[in-house]
């Protein structure tokens, strides 16, 4: 399993000739899981932007192109469901992966969340969210 993830995360790098894989957004109104989440992502050679919440997000989308945004899913102001539904009205193709523990349960419970393409529960290992952005973005 290990092993997969690895060659995951090698053939995303290889792909782009050692450049950032991918150009993600970090939406997380945690600064403390923004910083996290911004160092993880950029030891894997993405390129990263953080906001701490949805209406810069939206923002940012605006000005800047992204393969993905990650989002949380309880944040003051908007929520993560709200601000997928956002995106997706905007950037119908746009990826989005939401990273919460409350995100997850919603989905366990049987609330689609129309517009993430993916909900990761937190806590979270490394590989699984080498593995969940593989699967966005690579198709497996």
């Amino acid at each position: 399993m290990e092993r997969v993830v690895l060659f995951a995360a090698l053939q995303s790098k290889e792909i782009n000739n050692g450049k950032p894989a991918w150009k993600i957004l970090v939406v997380d109104d945690e600064p403390a899981v923004s910083s996290i989440m911004k160092i993880l992502l950029e030891r894997d050679g993405h390129s990263v932007q953080t906001v701490g919440n949805g209406m810069d997000a939206l923002f940012m989308l605006e000005h800047k192109k992204f393969d993905l945004v990650t989002t949380d899913f309880s944040m003051s102001g908007m929520k993560g469901d709200t601000l997928a539904v956002a995106i997706k009205k905007r950037l119908p193709n746009q990826p989005v992966l939401m990273i919460s523990s409350n995100g997850a349960l919603a989905k366990a419970a049987g609330d689609p969340l129309p517009g993430v393409d993916m909900v990761m529960s937190k806590p979270f290992h490394v590989e699984d969210l080498r593995k969940a952005i593989a699967e966005i973005l690579q198709g497996g």
